[in-house]
């Protein structure tokens, strides 16, 4: 027998399940601890660019920054927000928030979706405790953390099944190009049927350039990405009125889009196991919100374990439904609020029309319930 043959098989601590952003950057904040790290993902496909933007709030660019990515990213990859506006469906009601208003330095950061992967790749990639293996041959551990995402296989072979509750709408991607300075200022439109989000950003054009997210009616969404771009464009300027000027999409008009839908898991955790990110819970996207619970969710399983006692073992399930406390509210929180609001926009009654434009104008003119709205949404 050779000397290398007796030599003990590499162990791992935990098993991370999914190479997504919350996947890699759990990776990432557990071997950090010093904790190994088996990181099982397929390659991330390569084939077309990712017409994807994140909007990040303070906690998830403080995540970040703690793994050694955010400063990794390029410069027109990330875009801070420094105003917001939200228009409601009738003339003169509409709600803003600035940075100044709320004592810091941006509101968001607009980070490409293909970017912040690949920086969290890298990272991973020289991260001397994880190392990745193909999901087929993904070694037991103490723990293992699933991150598969809404379709999230091993959280279905555990009996952790997600009740999911479609909307019947899609969200429309795509990379669109002003003839206006965004000047930093993100804008949306909540309307009977469809909520629309403009997001400041820098590329292609630095300073000109927005991702677009467009929640409508799936049959709508299909017509709007086949259509010719010319065609699209024009429903682009009657959506948003003009108000950001002329659009157009970016390279050779490129859009994508994907189901919405509500969805939580009854349990995130049991013994030797634990969800995160949409493996978890899905939330809508109109208040830019998913990649910030998952990213939350990092944040909290990193802390829960790090604060555990010596005597207890990672995948010990008291252990684990401390995490499954801490993330209770949050989801619950910002799951009811989107719900909620896309609800609320849902429907075409006149009086929930004014009832809806009223409220938007008063909680713009209420300073504290403002302020603790935009807290919330900032992570601060």
């Amino acid at each position: 027998m050779r000397p290398s043959d007796r030599l003990p098989a590499v162990s791992f601590d935990v098993s991370v399940h999914g190479g997504g952003p919350v996947g890699r950057a759990t990776a990432l904040a557990l071997a950090h601890q010093g904790l190994r790290v088996a990181l099982a993902a397929h390659p991330r496909p390569t084939a077309r660019e990712d017409l994807r933007t994140y909007a990040l709030n303070a906690a998830s660019v403080q995540l970040l920054a703690s793994l050694k990515v955010w400063d990794a990213l390029p410069a027109d990859a990330r875009t801070p927000v420094y105003d917001m506006q939200v228009q409601g469906d009738a003339p003169g009601h509409a709600l803003s928030f600035s940075a100044w208003q709320q004592g810091v330095a941006q509101l968001a950061f607009i980070v490409d979706a293909g970017a912040l992967e690949a920086a969290l790749a890298d990272a991973v990639r020289f991260a001397p405790h994880v190392q990745e293996v193909p999901p087929e041959a993904a070694p037991e551990a103490p723990l293992k953390v699933l991150a598969e995402g809404r379709d999230a296989r091993l959280r279905d072979a555990l009996g952790a099944r997600m009740a999911v509750r479609a909307y019947g709408h899609r969200g429309v991607a795509a990379r669109l190009v002003a003839s206006m300075p965004h000047a930093g200022r993100a804008r949306q439109w909540f309307r009977h049927p469809d909520v629309l989000a403009l997001l400041p950003f820098d590329r292609p054009e630095p300073g000109a350039s927005y991702g677009l997210v467009w929640s409508v009616p799936a049959e709508r969404a299909e017509a709007l990405c086949a259509m010719p771009a010319e065609a699209f464009e024009a429903e682009l300027q009657t959506a948003t009125e003009g108000a950001a000027g002329g659009l157009r999409l970016a390279g050779e008009g490129a859009r994508a889009h994907w189901p919405l839908a509500l969805g939580r898991a009854a349990d995130v955790c049991g013994p030797g196991w634990v969800l995160v990110g949409d493996a978890a819970h899905l939330v809508h996207p109109l208040a830019g919100q998913g990649l910030n619970l998952g990213l939350g969710d990092v944040a909290d399983l990193a802390s829960v374990l790090a604060a555990r006692e010596g005597w207890r073992s990672l995948g010990d399930e008291r252990l684990l439904q401390r995490y499954a406390r801490r993330r209770e509210w949050p989801v619950r929180l910002m799951g009811g609020v989107t719900d909620g609001l896309w609800h609320l926009f849902s429907r075409d009654e006149a009086w929930l029309r004014a009832l809806r434009n009223q409220g938007l104008t008063l909680v713009d003119r209420l300073g504290p319930v403002k302020r603790a709205l935009a807290r919330r949404a900032l992570g601060t």
